[in-house]
Parts: C-alpha cells; structure tokens; sequence
C-alpha cells in the first residue's frame, strides 16, 4: 500500500524537515500594530500576516501591501471587537445583519456573543463584503482565518470553509484543532464538532500538522524563553506560530492592558538571535502563500 505523503513532502520538503510559519495577527488594527508587524515582517522572522478589515488602520497596511506585493498577507476576517473604548463596526448595513451588533451598534465585544445572535447567513454577508473591501483596496490575500477564533463555533465553521473555496482563498483548516472545536461543541453547542474537520479532510483541503496560540510568561525574557523552548522542541512537519505584536507607545498603550506582551513578542521577532536559533535548528520558514498553492492545487485534484 502507497504511503501517503506528508504536508511537507507534498510542499516539496523531506518529510523529516521542520517547516515553519510564523504569523502576526491584528494588522490594521492600529497604527502600532502595524508598524511592529511590517518590521517584523522586513527586518524579523514573521512570515505571514492577516489584517482585520473593518478596523480604522486598514487603509495604512492595505497600502503597505500594494506597495510590497512579495509580503504574505492574508484577512484576518473580524466578527468581534473586543476593546473597551476602541471599537468598530460591521461592512454590512445594519438592516441587512443586525444580529452581528451589540446595544451599542459596534462588532460584539466576544465570540460567544456573536455565536448567540448572528445567524451564519449574516456571517456570511459580512466576511463576503471583508474579502471584496480587500480587493478593492488592491489586496491579493494570501489566506483567510479567523480574529479571535469566531468562525470556527457555532454554524459559522461550513461557511468560513465554503466562503474561502468559493473566493479562492485558503482557509486555515487545522486552526481549530480537534480539542478547540471539542470546546466549541462543549461552550456553544456546536453539534458533531469533528464532523465538518474531518470532512475538509477528505475533500483535500491542506490541514496543518501542528499550531503554537499564545506564549507564557509576562516578562521579556521569560516570554522568549517559552519561544525558545518552542523552536528546540518543533517536531518535522509543519508547524504555525501565532504572535500578536506592538510597538510601546501611547496608542496601544491605550488600547489594551495586553500591550506589553505584544511589545516583549515584538521584541523577539525582530531580535537577530531568534534568526540565528531557527538557523541553528535547521527549521525552514516558510509562509501561507506555498501553502495556498498546494491548498487550491489538492482541491482541483
């Protein structure tokens, strides 16, 4: 019996490589934001980038992108908006998807709200009108995933998944690993969780073999240290970082108590002995952008 190939093998690599991504979410969201990410991108190790739509800094980063086409960025699609006094709302009309608005009129604050009152048909309209603002601007999005993980509960993971075939852009498919759509089936109700994953499979979309959310520690060092160990301990296959970054200036600051982490994140990813450790390791970086080809090269397969 045919032994079927690894992701790396099909992207070209020996099965035994360690291949990399590392990518920064939350572009467009500020202006520090995105100066972190675009230096992280030009002079650090991140090799990938999604950027939030809706958000008030958009038109910067959408500039950004035209300006350096060879950067990988793909829409990190917003149903959400979670800041206590920096908000922003939907593309859509509030007639035509009033269930994504909270009292106030903005994008609900958390994921769990959005899966009580959007109904996935209204999901759909708006991630539609996100991926078409992107375009307009003259973005060519590499890969679409998720801000804060809300199109992977409820009824919304079939049209994330549909919407990204159909637009010809690549889901993240293993984002939602098996044990956080469990969770999704056990805070939302999300029936046959499993079901919809293992389907995707099937029809050849690409699936990661690991992911990395998040980072402990609240000081710099112990926060690179936990980066560190990381990278030591990267198994072969293929393998997808997820930091969130900032610079340490009065803007962010007054975003969000988190800015700090973003800043100590920020700080290794430009930091030459992060580069000089993957090296070391012998761990190929590598973006959403091979993976997009191989995605859409299996699904006409």
């Amino acid at each position: 019996m045919k032994r079927e190939l690894t992701l790396a093998e099909r992207l070209g690599y020996k099965a035994t490589d360690k291949l990399l991504l590392i990518h920064a979410d939350d572009v467009g969201m500020c202006h520090s934001v995105n100066m972190a990410t675009t230096q992280a991108m030009e002079r650090g190790v991140v090799t990938c980038a999604s950027i939030m739509v809706p958000c008030p800094w958009f038109p910067e980063i959408a500039a950004y992108s035209r300006e350096h086409p060879e950067k990988d960025f793909g829409l990190h699609l917003t149903l959400t908006s979670e800041w206590k006094h920096y908000r922003w709302k939907p593309l859509t009309a509030a007639k035509e998807t009033p269930g994504l608005l909270d009292k106030e009129g903005y994008i609900h604050r958390d994921e769990a709200d959005t899966a009580r009152f959007a109904k996935p048909a209204e999901v759909e309209k708006e991630i539609r009108a996100q991926i078409a603002r992107a375009k307009e601007f003259g973005l060519k999005p590499t890969h679409i995933d998720s801000h804060m993980g809300t199109l992977f509960i409820g009824g919304f993971y079939p049209v994330y998944t549909k919407v990204g075939r159909e637009t010809g852009l690549m889901p993240m498919v293993l984002y939602p690993t098996p044990e956080r759509i469990a969770q999704a089936t056990k805070d939302f109700g999300q029936r046959d969780p499993l079901g919809s994953y293992n389907a995707l499979k099937k029809q050849n979309f690409v699936a990661l073999d690991y992911l990395k959310e998040g980072a402990e520690g609240s000081t710099l060092e112990t926060r690179r240290k936990h980066y560190y160990d990381a990278l030591r301990a990267l198994k072969p296959g293929v393998t997808e970082f997820i930091v969130h970054l900032s610079l340490d200036d009065a803007e962010i600051r007054h975003i969000t108590g988190n800015w700090e982490a973003r800043w100590n994140e920020y700080q290794i990813m430009i930091d030459p002995r992060t580069r000089t450790l993957i090296d070391e390791l012998g761990i190929k970086l590598i973006g959403y952008r091979e993976l997009s080809k191989l995605a859409f090269r299996s699904l006409k397969s």
